[in-house]
């Protein structure tokens, strides 16, 4: 029988307000087992919440500040405009985190993005780290794991992991090489794969080398899909597991087995769900 957990995906997004019923339905209908839904704003947190409570024995809440918030449109562009998340950007966040701690399946997403148009000098990407590295002393104080973005920074998330000690680690839809991956599995962390691994030369040679110990499974919805534009839904991770299978020579069941495993290991909190 078919049994994924999709460990970090968006379905709080705009782009599920008008048919998650429908789209949950398919995921269950092709094996989903659970779905980790992240947060990236602060004002995503409550509605998170509420949609993780609608269903409570599909989605578990993981709750933080990602490294890329929104900036003000003063140009009115069709492109909303993104700046690197600062410590202001904290204030806010902690307290409603403390107070909701228990329903959470982990700290995310939090970490480092230091794409050039979000944070492009020296000065910002230390506030960035400086971010970060609180958010991962938060998820260590309420004994949380980090569910962590590092595009265009899988050196110096991997970094700033380390030097905080954090060893409940996910780097979700990992984009650095394979040698700086393989540090991050020394140091016992988890590497999670969306679907756009079937266009991604980078995940194909990632999961070629990362041990299956080491790998989960994603989507991150609506965004990484197997297309480049289209929306991505939870369903889609039957690509992410293929892939695997395909990469190591091994059956899809034993990748579904192995990485279900793997993910109630990173989020104990999986089990009530999975019990039920």
């Amino acid at each position: 029988m078919a049994e994924y957990i999709d460990v970090h995906c968006h379905l709080g997004d705009k782009a599920f307000h008008e048919d998650i019923d429908i789209v949950l339905a398919e995921a269950t209908k092709g094996g989903v087992k659970a779905c980790l839904v992240c947060a990236e704003f602060y004002e995503d947190f409550n509605g998170i919440l509420k949609l993780c409570e609608r269903y409570p024995k599909f989605l578990l809440p993981c709750l933080g500040v990602h490294p890329a918030q929104l900036a003000p449109n003063e140009t009115n562009s069709e492109l909303q405009p993104m700046r690197g998340a600062t410590l202001l950007d904290l204030e806010r966040a902690f307290p409603y985190i403390e107070e909701n701690a228990n329903k959470l399946a982990a700290i995310g997403e939090i970490g480092l993005d230091f794409t050039p148009w979000i944070c492009g000098t020296s000065e910002l990407r230390e506030e960035q780290r400086a971010v970060f590295r609180k958010q991962i002393q938060l998820a260590k104080q309420l004994d949380l794991p980090v569910n962590c973005h590092s595009r265009s920074a899988g050196r110096p998330t991997i970094e700033v992991l380390k030097e905080q000690g954090a060893d409940k680690v996910l780097l979700h839809a990992f984009d650095g090489n394979v040698k700086v991956a393989m540090h991050g599995v020394q140091l016992g962390y988890f590497f999670s794969v969306p679907p756009s691994v079937v266009r991604s030369e980078q995940k194909q040679k990632l999961i070629e080398r990362v041990p299956l110990e080491n790998l989960l499974l994603e989507t991150d919805s609506p965004a990484l899909g197997p297309e480049k534009q289209g929306r991505n839904v939870p369903s889609n991770i039957t690509l992410s597991c293929e892939a695997i299978a395909k990469a190591k020579g091994i059956s899809v069941e034993t990748v579904m087995e192995v990485t279900t495993a793997n993910a109630i290991r990173l989020f104990p909190k999986l089990k009530h769900i999975l019990a039920r």
